[in-house]
């Protein structure tokens, strides 16, 4: 195969997917932690996520400037890479007492569990850098 193979469909790996204990409070029936699986995303989905987190805001001379809501864009970003649990399951959401994948994240996890998730899917999906410098970089 040339190199050039390599980067054909077919050849290329695109779905990553790990396992990943976000927090060792989930326990299955014999008491050990249960892990989630996270998944990585095309390019292209996370175009989708980051444009349903942009709007347009009118600024003091009557112009419009693209902002980038940054905690919208990584709580969209998290939950489209969560395979499991599903977290647009009506039965868990209503368990939390939540409507929404989002919201239910946030009710699931304590603060230092979901920068940890967060953490984990930004490393799965290739980014090196800090969510909150990508997005900066993205608004100019």
């Amino acid at each position: 195969m040339s190199d050039l193979q390599g980067f054909f469909a077919q050849n290329a790996v695109i779905d990553t997917t790990e396992e990943f204990v976000v927090s060792p409070r989930f326990k299955d029936k014999d008491g050990r932690p249960i892990p989630w699986k996270i998944r990585s995303m095309k390019q292209r989905e996370n175009e989708e996520i980051r444009k349903s987190a942009t709007r347009k805001i009118r600024d003091k001379r009557g112009g419009y400037q693209v902002e980038t809501n940054s905690d919208e864009y990584i709580a969209k970003l998290t939950v489209a890479s969560v395979v499991f649990p599903p977290l647009k399951d009506e039965a868990l959401q209503k368990s939390y007492g939540v409507l929404g994948a989002d919201k239910l994240l946030s009710e699931m996890l304590l603060p230092g569990e979901y920068a940890d998730l967060i953490n984990k899917v930004q490393e799965l999906n290739g980014f090196e850098k800090d969510i909150n410098e990508l997005v900066h970089e993205v608004k100019n």
